[in-house]
């Protein structure tokens, strides 16, 4: 393999100090947030910003991540825009020689598949799970004006593209001797949240199911008790020692636990007991969320996710 891949794995004690939403942009000669960096031999990712999406980090505000083998790259999400996409190609060609194979869109946001356009433009397969490329297909118009408003010149050259490869449960594939899993693990954040799992090496690429740097946002209709049995059920027992997150830098599984499973947790116990003592919608936003503070986009999104969880947990 070409590639100039030399050191050994990165310690999760070496990575890149926690992220900061207030930071705009830790890589101004690229349009990427920040530049791949190899968090275990032949696995990369490029860290996205945790504050929303803006001009100024054109967009990346996910994990955009790729695996290299003998036998070509396998990328995970297209990216928010083909120029993203891209700029996300260009450091892989100063990575490798191999061609890239594979994109696997993690959901069905902007952010995971708006770069379809560019990949396919390569001659790339594009794969999703069949309820991430509804969703998308649904709002895909919207979600490119959306994009184009925010990013104005970088959006050019993008456009809607849907995979052209589907999956239900798996997709699994061995290529230079490395075997890799496309799951679909349950339900949890987003209709088709898609993890990838490379059990040679212990890494989990969880997308939107993990969460620790960042509040996880609780979408209307998301089911967080489906969400929690998802976790412990399916996730847990894979024990990876790795996790890439939808957003925020590689960590383990301890971490991720505390901040998806247990906020996930301890906000339907608040929220629980707030209708308990006959407590309603307008009440419910002020539930005690402190110990979740320190995260970035709490001030965005810890009222909004208490008054979700009140409505599903109202009829439950």
């Amino acid at each position: 393999m070409k590639t100039i891949i030399r050191a050994v794995a990165l310690t999760l004690f070496a990575l890149p100090a926690a992220a900061s939403e207030d930071i705009a942009d830790q890589y101004p000669q690229s349009e990427l947030y920040s530049k791949p960096v190899e968090v275990i031999p032949h696995v990369f990712s490029a860290t996205g910003a945790t504050a929303p999406p803006t001009y100024e980090n054109s967009g990346h505000n996910n994990n955009l991540s790729f695996i290299v083998t003998d036998e070509g790259v396998v990328v995970i999400n297209g990216g928010a825009s083909a120029r993203l996409a891209k700029a996300l190609h260009d450091e892989i060609k100063a990575v490798t020689d191999q061609p890239v194979k594979l994109v696997i869109n993690e959901n069905g946001q902007g952010h995971a598949m708006l770069g379809n356009s560019y990949w396919v433009d390569q001659g790339v397969d594009i794969l999703a799970h069949v309820d991430a490329i509804e969703a998308f297909t649904e709002e895909a118009d919207f979600i490119l004006q959306g994009m184009e408003r925010y990013n104005k010149e970088k959006a050019e050259g993008t456009r809607v593209v849907t995979p052209n490869l589907s999956f239900e449960d798996e997709y699994k594939l061995t290529l230079g001797g490395v075997d890799i899993e496309v799951m679909h693990l349950g339900p949890a954040h987003d209709p088709g949240d898609t993890q990838v799992w490379l059990p040679q090496w212990g890494m989990l690429i969880a997308g939107d199911i993990a969460f620790h740097e960042r509040m996880l946002p609780i979408f209307e209709g998301t089911c967080t008790s489906c969400w929690i049995e998802t976790w412990e059920t399916k996730l847990e027992p894979l024990n990876p020692t790795y996790v890439i997150p939808g957003h925020g830098h590689m960590t383990n599984l301890a971490q991720v636990r505390r901040f998806t499973h247990d906020y996930l947790v301890d906000l339907r116990a608040k929220i629980g007991e707030h209708i308990d003592n006959g407590g309603d919608l307008a009440g419910a936003y002020y539930v005690d969320q402190e110990r979740w503070r320190n995260l970035d986009t709490f001030e965005e999104l810890a009222t909004k996710n208490a008054g979700r969880v009140f409505e599903e947990m109202e009829w439950e």
